[in-house]
């Protein structure tokens, strides 16, 4: 509690300095000067009212969130821009009017976030291609993760991607955590389970918990618990794995872990080689994980394929690798190799709560995996 606390302070803190800051910058512009009689006081009032108009409208919009990311990247543009006309001025004698930075702060914002939208709110399809002497002939796997529903899409949206997904012909489709969110209604909840259910695979769809899953609220703030979400999307065909294994075809394993969530839930979960230890060492084994950890564990337990998702691709640039460097995962997004172990991690199908990515672009995957 004290630790978002803190956060929490750092992030309302950052936010007024940025707001207070590009106001004194702000109140540099002509109009703005014109219109205060050239009182600085006045002209830092007016362009401070502008600004919190401004905020007012994004979060009525976008919401609390979304609205302190856009004003923290003007801020931080704002300082670069002028650190780059201060190079200038000194280092090339260029002089420009004392406005003009903030300016091209302004536009750079508007230019950036519109990308970053545009990242997060449209899906692309990123494909791998991997290989295994453990399978047995060829498998097309599609993983889709931290759908988050409600966020950037609803149970609709899901459909239309699950009809360019059932294009790719997959033999499985893997769903690996955070469908849902806290604020996922119940008619999205219940939508997003049917339109799951009308995936075309040969083998099936393969479902793990994320640590959104089951949720932070109370069932009577969601409408809805996770016997319900079970219930739904078992209902719809798609296999439920917690710590749980399915043979599949005769030739590889689904493997579904429960949530690293779960170990401060109280609940805990089975380690990797707890979870495998019974399985045919010589099949190949297709790890479901939310979040993307253990990595060496995984890799020592036999598993073929993990697939993660959590990360969000890292989000924010240039802050990608911060859960690395903090060791709360072990990759923030893409392919690693560790022994005989294929590593993928997702950027996820779409978002938590922010409506904007600029260091990765929404995605699902497609593993195709050629055996011997």
């Amino acid at each position: 509690m004290w630790a978002f606390m803190a956060i929490a302070a750092a992030v309302l803190a950052g936010v007024l300095f940025c707001i207070i800051y590009v106001s004194m910058r702000t109140a540099r512009f002509p109009f703005i000067v014109r219109i205060s009689g050239g009182r600085r006081f006045i002209a830092i009032l007016i362009a401070m009212a502008f600004y919190l108009a401004v905020s007012l409208i994004l979060y009525s919009t976008i919401n609390t969130v979304n609205a302190i990311i856009c004003m923290v990247h003007l801020g931080g543009f704002w300082l670069l821009s002028e650190l780059v006309f201060f190079i200038l001025r000194k280092a090339a004698h260029i002089k420009v009017k004392q406005y003009i930075p903030g300016i091209a702060a302004i536009v750079f914002t508007v230019c950036y976030m519109g990308i970053a939208w545009y990242l997060c709110n449209h899906v692309w399809e990123t494909d791998y291609k991997l290989e295994s002497e453990q399978l047995k002939g060829n498998l097309r796997i599609v993983q889709i993760t931290d759908s988050h529903v409600g966020a950037t899409f609803h149970a609709q949206g899901l459909h239309d991607y699950v009809l360019r997904i059932n294009e790719l012909n997959p033999d499985i489709v893997a769903v690996t955590g955070d469908f849902v969110d806290d604020d996922t209604s119940r008619e999205d909840m219940i939508g997003s389970c049917e339109a799951l259910g009308d995936l075309k695979t040969k083998y099936g769809v393969y479902f793990c918990f994320g640590n959104h899953d089951k949720g932070y609220y109370s069932a009577d703030v969601r409408g809805w618990d996770v016997n319900d979400l079970v219930e739904n999307l078992e209902k719809n065909n798609v296999t439920v794995l917690e710590d749980e294994s399915v043979l599949v075809d005769g030739r590889f394993y689904v493997v579904g872990r429960k949530d690293k969530s779960e170990e401060s839930r109280g609940s805990g979960r089975k380690t990797p080689g707890e979870l495998m230890a019974d399985l045919d060492p010589d099949l190949y084994k297709v790890v479901l994980d939310h979040q993307p950890c253990n990595y060496d564990d995984e890799a020592q337990a036999g598993a073929g394929l993990v697939l993660s998702g959590h990360s969000h691709g890292g989000q924010f640039f240039p802050f990608n690798q911060i859960g690395v460097i903090t060791r709360e995962y072990e990759r923030s997004y893409g392919y690693e190799r560790r022994g005989n172990t294929d590593f993928i991690v997702s950027s996820g199908i779409s978002d938590w709560t922010l409506i904007f990515k600029t260091g990765c672009k929404s995605e699902y995957v497609v593993a195709d995996v050629t055996g011997r």
